[in-house]
């Protein structure tokens, strides 16, 4: 039996991963195998394809069909159906409101107001074949620029683009390097960071993890630019495959001759090596991550000196993050004004996106600047799962703020998001629905930096700590007048005295929702009330008699033994001693048991009395 060529595109990205792609990828290989067909197919590993929520997904060419969610199980299907008689299996395949089959990615509304710059090869090629990046231009831009291009004219081609840190800070990247360059000495060092600490945020991993060779090729480029003779990639231990594979580039670099001594017969020489860092958050600091590479704790440093004049080990170094790098070498093939074309004018290009929370399609997206929240929500995004209503985004990880449904016809670039509280950081974006506390959410990111920070700086380390004890206190119920003052004025001391980004943006999640839920803080503290009933201490279970059928599966399964009754006499849940674990909510076959906001007096007493029946049976 004979077949036409088939490339069989298998996303192996860690969501497809970790959802069994490498378990579909052998047994469609057995198959193949066992029916002598494996010459015929061509089966690629590529890295993120972006729409995780459909993983796991692959792509079948040359008719470039997109099949979602497939299992082991459907493994011989495919093969039968797709490769062999030439059928697409339609039952895998997406469909729009309409029952209409949406064949290929570009017919998927997901990608089609998504641009692929940083991204353009994720999802497409094997990561580990230095061949098929080659293939799609790849080096091109670094031959290019060694051999027909100055340091200046590399230089200023960057800041005309406009290309900013993709990072957090959003510093002019060009400028970065024109100080660099500026700086003398014998010795000056290229940093990639790729230590990703965002909760939700995986952006950075993806495009090490799906094009290795693009970061690769983009830091030696900034390396030219700067004068610097040696890389180091800083990247989370967490990410063991981005490790594997930027190691894997860098030695096939080598091999070929990219890499090394007299590259592109110039006189340019680089080298690089792989510096796994052990998952400091604060580590996302340039100046603590460079104390890391040297072997040191992680702490922060004041700024001058820059890293510009005194960075690693002593010498001008340069720190750019992941998807900085990865932009650059389509900025020189393709030219500096047609990457400004995109964007805003102060926020020019694209920005890679990890959107995740309540949405219906999370994953990895690549979208102008200027876009819309309300089209990265509910046009990339497909908007909010379920019958939920959208409540708020929190942009830019813990260090960011949340916005509102006021703010979804919202530019996203970097002033706009930081006049409206909230910041671009790397690129976590968060959805929530209408059932979450906005005060639990704030103290959840508060929670996490007061954990990361790394307590050299007072106003960090103890300023955090208070906000964190008037956050728990609220919430629990104990919340008093003027909380809500000292946590905005805590917030502000905090931002202007911190010594590093990690401090003077860990408020940003409290102070941006004082000031779109206030109401939500003052129902707390007042009412000691909890609209969404998330906040344990302001919430309890109740059965619903009328609806209680007393067949007692509640009372089985309660695992500390609080709910009492009979068929008769329906059940009660004894609230002093439930731990408010939800078990009986979920067993309930009738749902007579919900979850009800209750008065913090009412707990107390019921507790008080609860302890004096205790020990009065002692």
């Amino acid at each position: 039996m004979s077949l036409k060529r088939i490339d069989l595109l298998i996303c192996c990205g860690s969501g497809c991963v970790s959802a069994g792609a490498l378990k579909i990828k052998d047994k469609i290989q057995s198959i193949l195998t066992d029916k002598g067909l494996l010459q015929e197919i061509n089966i690629i590993e590529t890295g993120c394809m972006g729409p995780c929520d459909y993983g796991p997904v692959m792509v079948v060419y040359p008719e470039g069909v997109f099949y979602k969610k497939v299992t082991v199980e459907d493994a011989e299907e495919l093969v039968e159906e797709h490769f062999i008689k030439g059928r697409p299996v339609k039952r895998l395949m997406l469909q729009d409101e309409e029952k209409q089959l949406l064949s290929t990615q570009k017919d998927i509304p997901f990608y089609q107001k998504q641009v692929k710059v940083a991204l353009a090869n994720c999802g497409y090629i094997d990561p580990e074949s230095l061949d098929e990046y080659i293939a799609l231009g790849g080096y091109e831009a670094l031959g290019n620029i060694l051999t027909g291009m100055t340091t200046e004219q590399t230089i200023e081609l960057v800041i005309k683009s406009g290309l900013r840190g993709r990072g957090g800070g959003g510093f002019p990247t060009g400028m970065k390097w024109k100080f660099a360059s500026s700086s003398k000495s014998d010795q000056k060092y290229i940093i990639c960071n790729g230590d990703e600490g965002d909760p939700g945020a995986f952006m950075d991993r993806s495009l090490l993890e799906g094009d290795p060779h693009r970061v690769l090729e983009g830091m030696m480029i900034a390396a030219y630019a700067i004068g610097a003779s040696k890389g180091f990639f800083y990247i989370r231990a967490e990410y063991p495959l981005a490790i594997k594979r930027i190691k894997h580039a860098i030695e096939q670099a080598k091999e070929a001759g990219l890499m090394g001594t007299g590259i592109f017969g110039t006189k340019f020489s680089f080298d690089a090596e792989v510096r796994t860092g052990a998952g400091a958050f604060v580590c996302g600091e340039e100046t603590a991550l460079i104390h890391s590479i040297e072997g040191l704790r992680g702490h922060p440093t004041p700024k001058p000196p820059f890293p510009s004049d005194k960075g690693l080990w002593g010498k001008p170094s340069v720190v750019n993050n992941v998807e900085t790098l990865a932009n650059l070498p389509t900025i020189f093939l393709k030219g500096a004004e047609w990457f400004a074309t995109m964007g805003t004018e102060t926020s020019k290009g694209t920005k890679v996106f990890a959107l995740t929370g309540d949405v219906k399609n999370t994953g990895l997206v690549e979208v102008p600047m200027g876009i819309t929240l309300r089209e990265m929500i509910f046009d990339v995004g497909g908007g909010i799962v379920g019958d939920k209503g959208f409540k708020a985004v929190q942009l830019g990880g813990p260090s960011g703020g949340c916005l509102t449904s006021e703010h979804l016809d919202v530019p996203v670039d970097y002033e706009t998001l930081k006049a409206k509280g909230a910041m671009m950081g790397s690129g976590g974006v968060i959805v929530m629905n209408d059932t979450n506390c906005m005060v639990s959410i704030a103290k959840f990111f508060l929670d996490f930096s007061v954990e990361e920070s790394c307590g050299k700086c007072s106003p960090c380390r103890i300023g955090l700590k208070q906000m964190l004890d008037i956050m728990e206190r609220i919430t629990s119920g104990n919340g008093k007048e003027g909380d809500i003052e000292e946590l905005v004025q805590l917030g502000g001391a905090i931002k202007e005295l911190s010594l590093c980004g990690l401090g003077q943006t860990a408020p940003n999640p409290v102070l941006s929702t004082i000031r779109y839920f206030r109401h939500e803080y003052e129902a707390h503290i007042k009412d000691h009330a909890c609209a969404t009933s998330v906040c344990l201490d302001l919430m309890h279970f109740m059965i619903d008699k009328a609806k209680c059928i007393g067949c007692s599966l509640c009372a089985r399964k309660c695992p500390v033994s609080c709910i009492s009754g009979s068929k008769e006499e329906k059940y009660t849940i004894h609230q002093t001693d439930c731990v408010k674990c939800g078990t009986c909510m979920e067993v309930c076959p009738v749902k007579a048991i919900s979850k009800v906001p209750v008065m913090h007096d009412e707990v107390k007493a019921s507790r008080e009395a609860r302890k004096k029946q205790l020990e009065s049976e002692e």
